[in-house]
């Protein structure tokens, strides 16, 4: 039986209109690939609240669940586990983002996502976005 993984995402949306991407780190799996921001969702956790200390370990912001919007959400079947990712929009957090656990960030527009490599369950996500914004 395969494992279903939760994991929640959000797509940090700046007053330009642009999305926040952070690349993974060496030593991780998917190196060098560009994801949305979130993390595993631990037991007794809403996918909210996985996001609200998630962002605040990784990227050192403060946001809080009634600024975080569900948008849409992946379901992709990896070879060990499948992963169900809720992805949520976020405009509203205190805060600079920075990478805390030595992942590169980018704040890039919605119509050029598609020109950053992402781990295949992303993938779908972007031209939702893009029709989005």
């Amino acid at each position: 039986m395969t494992k279903v993984l939760l994991v929640s995402a959000v797509a940090l949306i700046d007053v330009d209109g642009r999305v926040l991407l952070a690349q993974r780190p060496e030593g991780k799996s998917l190196a060098g690939l560009w994801e949305f921001p979130g993390g595993k969702v631990e037991a007794g956790e809403s996918p909210e609240a996985a996001l609200v200390r998630e962002l605040h370990e990784e990227l050192g912001i403060e946001t809080w669940n009634s600024c975080l919007a569900p948008l849409t959400f992946a379901s992709h079947a990896y070879d060990d586990f499948h992963l169900l990712m809720p992805l949520f929009a976020c405009r509203r957090w205190d805060g600079i983002p920075r990478g805390r656990e030595g992942q590169v960030l980018k704040w890039v527009r919605a119509a050029d996502l598609k020109n950053y490599p992402m781990p295949p369950a992303d993938v779908p996500l972007i031209p939702i976005l893009r029709d989005w914004l």
